[in-house]
């Protein structure tokens, strides 16, 4: 599958706000947005212009789509099963891109981002109820035990991404066990309970064009 393969910081610029795409470098001072805060390109600084409506939903669709490393296609799909099923759709959307699994191993701070959550999945450290899982997109259920594989809980990156669990990423849903390196989605995420700063009804309205 395709993958964005630019700057990250780029991305975070382009959105106004802080992405959190790169992990530990985004705590410290040698952080791009920290010092170019603006949107990229030649025009980036003087664009003043008021977005219209249009712009504004477009925008938080594609900072969630960022921020959760979704492509476009994939991100519809979401949306569409969101739609089918009852409730408010714009939180079941951002349910379902919690209960991924690359993001539920950056949650349980396995991972110092996403992106590199997804490649711990991809190279078979990760395993779900025992079985190993290499699919970074696989549905975590309600119930589900999600563990660092016993070959590969020597990582240093592992260790050093555990240090800053405490850094925003610690959820109420998800039940740690730091000692043998897992995890248990105890319950599906409510909204309050999500900390993506997006306004997700703009991404619904977007799509219900």
């Amino acid at each position: 599958m395709a993958r964005y393969t630019g700057p990250n910081c780029k991305l975070c610029r382009r959105e106004g706000m802080k992405l959190f795409l790169k992990g530990e470098r985004c705590y410290l001072d040698k952080c791009s947005f920290d010092r170019r805060s603006y949107a990229p390109g030649m025009h980036g600084q003087n664009m003043r212009r008021k977005p219209s409506e249009y712009a504004l939903q477009l925008r938080e669709k594609q900072k969630t789509k960022r921020m959760y490393g979704v492509l476009e296609n994939q991100f519809r799909i979401y949306y569409k099963r969101a739609a089918r099923r009852k409730g408010v759709t714009g939180e079941l959307l951002l349910q379902m891109l919690e209960c991924r699994l690359d993001n539920i191993v950056f949650r349980l701070g396995f991972a110092p981002s996403r992106k590199t959550a997804r490649q711990l999945v991809r190279h078979r450290h990760v395993s779900v109820n025992g079985k190993t899982v290499d699919i970074p997109s696989f549905q975590v259920s309600q119930g589900d035990l999600v563990q660092i594989r016993e070959k590969s809980r020597q990582l240093p990156l592992i260790h050093d991404a555990l240090k800053r669990v405490g850094d925003g990423r610690q959820s109420n849903w998800l039940e740690i066990d730091k000692v043998n390196l897992s995890g248990t989605l105890v319950e599906y995420p409510k909204r309050e309970e999500i900390p993506t700063p997006v306004e997700e009804q703009l991404i619904v309205e977007l799509y219900s064009k």
